[in-house]
């Protein structure tokens, strides 16, 4: 039978859980998600943040830690029917290495890549099971693209991608996809500290080919390829939404 191209990009029934869904990137994929069609359960710590974007997008919202291993473990029963897992969550602590903690480093990749390894764990031993999935984790373009006070950050997103490819290989066969998401400057609330300075916060936006910062909705319609049939085709990815920070980082401009 042929492909009904005009419904490509639906998630028509799907359930979805958005972890991280209570604001940010997390929050705008999971209303691009119940925009098309999916029931989206919003997944956070902030159960408070989770049950209001919940209530506005006509999901529901069930209270995750991702520094949980138990929470983790209950979500994935709890929700073991779940097509889409999205992972938004991340933490950075911007400070030089030598200036770095044990404990920071320690919190930095409980959040950002033992959290992330135990969300695909859990969830994509099930989908595995159905034959049927695809999940989607937040790396950075800082996987790639690193500066001073960003390195624990950025070797945790690098280790997301590479987990991200290592779950694509060993889940491939069940018939689930795994890709992983690589945001540049966008406005959220991980970012904040960024904004606050003008100096920083401009340097950041002519670093990009459209010299601005993301909106959240501007990161739906990767997420949503990802998810639907769009991408049946597509996994093992690091999919970069930055604005072509990596096609001009470091240009110079001469006179011409």
């Amino acid at each position: 039978m042929a492909t009904d191209l005009s419904r490509l990009f639906t998630v028509d029934g799907r359930l979805a859980v958005v972890v991280g869904g209570a604001s940010g990137l997390g929050r705008a994929s999971a209303a691009g998600l119940a925009a098309h069609g999916a029931e989206v359960v919003i997944a956070d710590k902030d159960l408070a943040g989770a049950e209001s974007t919940a209530t506005e997008l006509g999901a529901r919202a069930r209270s995750l830690d991702v520094g949980s291993a138990e929470d983790i473990a209950r979500a994935a029963e709890a929700e073991a029917e779940a097509e889409i897992l999205v992972v938004t969550p991340g933490i950075n602590v911007r400070k030089r290495l030598a200036d770095t903690t044990d404990e920071e480093f320690d919190r930095v990749i409980d959040v950002n890549l033992r959290g992330t390894f135990r969300l695909i764990r859990e969830f994509g031993t099930r989908m595995h099971e159905r034959g049927r999935g695809s999940i989607i984790v937040f790396s950075s373009f800082r996987a790639q693209f690193v500066e001073p006070g960003q390195g624990v950050y950025a070797a945790t997103k690098a280790g997301v991608a590479q987990l991200a490819r290592a779950a694509a290989a060993e889940f491939g066969p069940g018939g689930v996809r795994v890709n992983a998401v690589a945001p540049g400057p966008f406005e959220t609330p991980l970012t904040e500290q960024i904004k606050d300075d003008p100096e920083w916060y401009s340097a950041y936006a002519d670093k990009t080919a459209l010299r601005r910062w993301g909106k959240p909705e501007e990161i739906v319609g990767t997420v949503l390829y990802l998810a639907s049939d769009a991408g049946s085709y597509v996994t093992g990815g690091l999919h970069y939404v930055e604005g072509g920070w990596t096609a001009i980082d470091g240009r110079f401009e001469p006179r011409l």
